[in-house]
């Protein structure tokens, strides 16, 4: 059994019939909520352009962008077949009058494990992507350099675990690092100005230790 995210506009009570004859646990979610956090726990990401092509395009397009590795299926009218091509950075497509059988077939291939999918690490809002050097937040990206990237993804990847900036000088920087524990705190006070101030106490500060990825 599968966990489904499928982003629709429709607010019926079941927006793809075919889909609630499965087994599969289904979150259902709208184009305006924040889906590529959301997707964090999906194993397919379902998009419903049946009705507006243009925004379900967008949405398929910024998971690409993010680098987000969950697979994705779109839903289409048939008058939505012209508009649909390579563009949309989508692994396939159904169409709205799929039969739950072909439905479940298309969602096996897809939650097959794939080799060379993205790591990620989600917490707390952010979605981070190690293969594609990208970040976001609310579905925002973040620009980040190397290294703030690398200082977050680490502090990310453990959360509540309190690291001191000598832990971290080895762990981001490298052991051959012969700069002063002092570069620590300036990385870590320009990526808590670029999380902004709702988000910048994800980085935690423990007194006379270090830091935490503080989760929310």
């Amino acid at each position: 059994m599968a966990t489904i995210l499928l982003i629709t506009p429709s607010t019926a009570a079941d927006p793809f019939p075919p889909l609630g004859l499965l087994s599969h646990t289904v979150v259902t979610r709208s184009p305006k909520d924040q889906v590529l956090t959301e997707s964090s726990g999906a194993d397919v990401v379902l998009i419903d352009a049946r009705v507006d092509l243009g925004s379900a395009k967008n949405i398929c397009q910024m998971f690409a962008s993010a680098g987000v590795g969950v697979p994705r299926l779109v839903i289409l009218a048939e008058g939505g077949l012209a508009a649909y091509s390579a563009v949309w950075q989508c692994q396939d497509f159904l169409m709205d009058s799929a039969s739950p059988a072909e439905v479940e077939a298309r969602l096996r291939i897809l939650v097959s494990p794939q080799e060379g999918a993205a790591t990620r690490v989600t917490a707390g809002g952010i979605v981070i992507d190690e293969a594609a050097y990208s970040v976001w937040l609310d579905d925002e990206p973040l620009e980040l350099t190397y290294t703030e990237f690398e200082l977050l993804k680490f502090l990310a990847a453990h959360p509540g675990r309190v690291f001191s900036r000598e832990q971290l000088l080895d762990e981001v920087w490298g052991y051959d690092y012969f700069g002063g524990t002092r570069t620590v705190d300036v990385h870590v006070r320009r990526l808590r100005a670029k999380l902004g101030p709702e988000h910048e106490s994800f980085i935690g500060t423990v007194r006379n230790v270090g830091y935490r990825f503080a989760v929310k």
